[in-house]
């Protein structure tokens, strides 16, 4: 296969080395025109994986198009909030047909739409499919076994994914609920930030389990309410990513969550973190999206109200642990 990777950060570069270990022609695009010269020359950037290079025969380039240009696969690895222009700017190169897996879990902030939404809405000649589930970079890196989901309409859309990444170490299933696996891979960031602020303060392994247990009804009831299988979030990309992203030290977003309980301000959180953390951006925009909804999320609209309407961590907890006792199921 001709595969595109748009992205040259972590996760980029290691799904980039998993297509070329395939025996696959691979392409990788990196914004940064002195990132990329760095990482075709070195084959490694200060954002890359540590100790992690780049297979020599993967392409780099600075040109989008370029990358892009007659690939049977693209699979995209940038911020979520910047997708639509990513590949707005690739879209006359894409060929008919080709298929686009997104690797970036979020939600876009104007729109509220999945990446599989905003996919389908700018590259319509193309067959959308998505990639989540519990995956750290580094330990994939290191040839660690791993499995995750891929998820499309389409079902040869999940089989060229699957033939571009899969492997022994990298097992990759399949579903055709790309809503749920959408959901999952956004919300769970959010819900890892609520459980840091929990470990931060101390509040122990108990508060721990039911802060997780609650925010995957949360995620399960906004996944639902947009017409996905509920059953999707018990799954690789619901739970499997929710246990990892909440408990892992490797995990972006739980540390922006102890960050916030040590009293740090957001910009010094991003400032030291050096990575996107998309549980930032994905707080704000699923407290949108659930009140044009109707869909009660008080974990994420406590998260989103710490980060972007400054409220204090201790005080959400606070909140979140007064509110009044009800079914389980509601």
């Amino acid at each position: 296969m001709r595969v595109a990777v748009l992205g040259g950060g972590a996760w980029g570069t290691v799904l980039a080395g998993l297509a070329s270990s395939r025996g696959h022609d691979v392409a990788l695009w990196e914004f940064d025109a002195r990132d990329a010269a760095t990482l075709a020359k070195d084959r490694a950037t200060a954002r890359t994986v540590r100790g992690f290079h780049l297979p020599e025969a993967v392409a780099v380039t600075n040109d989008l198009q370029s990358a892009a240009r007659g690939r049977d696969a693209i699979v995209v690895v940038v911020p979520s909030e910047t997708v639509r222009a990513t590949l707005s700017a690739a879209r006359p190169a894409i060929a008919d047909g080709a298929v686009v897996v997104c690797a970036s879990k979020g939600l876009e902030p104007e729109s509220h739409k999945t990446m599989a939404g905003v996919i389908g809405e700018v590259v319509p000649q193309a067959r959308v499919a998505l990639l989540s589930g519990p995956s750290f970079a580094q330990e994939i890196a290191a040839g660690l076994p791993a499995a995750l989901v891929t998820a499309s309409k389409d079902p040869s859309a999940n089989e060229a994914v699957v033939a571009a990444l899969g492997g022994e170490r990298f097992r990759l299933y399949t579903s055709d609920d790309v809503t749920g696996v959408a959901i999952g891979g956004a919300l769970k960031n959010v819900i890892a930030i609520a459980v840091g602020c929990c470990d931060g303060f101390g509040f122990g392994l108990n508060a721990r389990a039911a802060l997780m247990t609650r925010g995957l009804a949360e995620m399960g009831r906004l996944a639902v309410k947009l017409g996905a299988h509920p059953l999707t979030l018990a799954g690789l990309a619901g739970f499997g990513d929710l246990v990892l992203t909440c408990t892992g030290e490797l995990s972006r977003n739980r540390q922006v969550g102890l960050a916030l309980a040590r009293g740090e301000a957001l910009p010094q959180i991003l400032a030291s973190l050096g990575h996107v953390a998309e549980g930032i951006g994905t707080s704000r925009t699923a407290r949108d999206l659930a009140t044009e909804l109707g869909v009660e999320l008080p974990i994420t609209n406590a998260v989103a109200s710490v980060l972007h309407d400054g409220q204090t961590a201790r005080d959400a907890v606070m909140q979140l642990l007064a509110r009044d006792v009800r079914s389980e199921r509601a």
